[in-house]
């Protein structure tokens, strides 16, 4: 193959556009602390998500960090190992100890059923993630949160566009974090966002991005600095009138890796738009790789495409209590189901841009392997 082929690739839109927004950043002279594109943003993505509150910050991460402040959680959270090393970090460096729950393999997130033999009078709150975009059994959590004076944050950075019964999965729990880093779906660069219902929640959520800052002379919290200035708005503005095209661009992609993948004994894709009450973004393509049934590792599939120019990820590996900052405290765990799909998982290539014909390369490269 001619010329390198990566696991994603940041879309970007139409330049003039982008370019009059900046303009407008010039005229404004302002370019962070809420300014005018920020606030926009925001609104707009209220009305896309259909969500009653989006506030915005720097990155995802600092959004966790802020939620986790805001909610007042402390001692214990449950959580999945089987995460970007950014959700276990936010309660680490908030001092909470991560509890891990192992997962399922049908869809990868949190396995609901162990929650509550996890619980101890240190839990504070539940943080899922909805990996790649596979919605966790929400109401589920929500009932063992209810009956356990629990709070649920959801790590929503892959859902951006998912939506189960026709509602926005990030309106889930109390409240659900998003990220818009250059690589995702939806990007303003580098970028944030809490989605929650309780407006309550806004004051002290814009304090802990503002240093604590409430007023000219009154700070009543240790906050940090996590505002998303003008430049990102711009971005973000730009990218959001091409979501459903986007969206469905990477529909027919996985539909084609699925397609070319079907006949192919140790190899398994995941379907959640085969769920009716799913309206799916199409944001990563997993599979996981049986080396019994396939006749070669997962590691061997990487390193051969990587021999090919077909750059591939083993997205999440290592799993998290594999870290060398928790392997210490977490080596004894039993997560059975996390390190089998640690040791399986393999994210394809997909983005806006990647064409079929290199789908089909990709995965005459797999073939190949055997």
């Amino acid at each position: 193959m001619k010329d390198k082929i990566y696991v994603t690739r940041p879309f970007l839109p139409d330049r003039k556009v982008f370019d009059s927004l900046v303009d407008q950043i010039w005229t404004n002279d302002y370019l962070t602390n809420n300014g005018p594109l920020v606030q926009e943003l925001g609104q707009k993505l209220c009305e896309y998500l259909a969500v009653p509150n989006v506030n915005l910050t720097v990155n995802g991460h600092q959004a966790l960090e802020i939620a986790l402040k805001g909610l007042g959680i402390s001692g214990e959270v449950i959580t999945t190992p089987f995460t970007f090393a950014s959700t276990t970090h936010s309660l680490t460096l908030n001092d909470i100890n991560p509890v891990f729950c192992d997962i399922k393999e049908n869809d990868l997130t949190m396995d609901e059923t162990q929650i509550e033999s996890l619980i101890t009078e240190k839990t504070t709150a539940i943080l899922p993630v909805h990996v790649y975009g596979h919605p966790c059994n929400v109401e589920k959590i929500a009932e063992i949160a209810e009956r356990h004076g629990l709070k649920v944050i959801y790590d929503a950075a892959h859902t951006f566009g998912v939506r189960v019964k026709g509602k926005s999965l990030c309106a889930s729990g109390d409240v659900s974090i998003l990220s818009f880093h250059a690589t995702k779906l939806f990007h303003t660069i580098e970028g944030g966002a809490l989605v929650y219902k309780d407006e309550g929640y806004t004051r002290v959520f814009n304090a802990y991005k503002n240093f604590g800052i409430e007023g000219e002379e009154r700070v009543d919290y240790i906050g940090g600095n996590a505002k998303m200035n003008e430049f990102q708005a711009a971005m973000g503005l730009c990218n959001l009138p091409y979501m459903d095209d986007l969206i469905e661009e990477r529909r027919k992609i996985t539909m084609r890796y699925r397609e070319r993948l079907s006949d192919l004994p140790g190899i398994r894709f995941f379907e959640p738009d085969r769920q009716s009450e799913i309206q799916y973004n199409f944001a990563y393509m997993p599979i996981l790789v049986d080396q019994e049934k396939f006749g070669i590792s997962r590691d061997g599939i990487y390193e051969k495409l990587k021999q090919k120019g077909i750059f591939t990820r083993r997205y999440f590996w290592p799993i998290v209590p594999d870290f060398g900052c928790y392997r210490e405290a977490h080596a004894k765990d039993a997560l059975p189901v996390t390190r089998k799909v640690g040791e399986q998982v393999l994210c394809l290539p997909i983005y806006n841009g990647l064409r079929l014909e290199q789908v089909d390369e990709i995965v005459k490269g797999i073939k190949a392997c055997r």
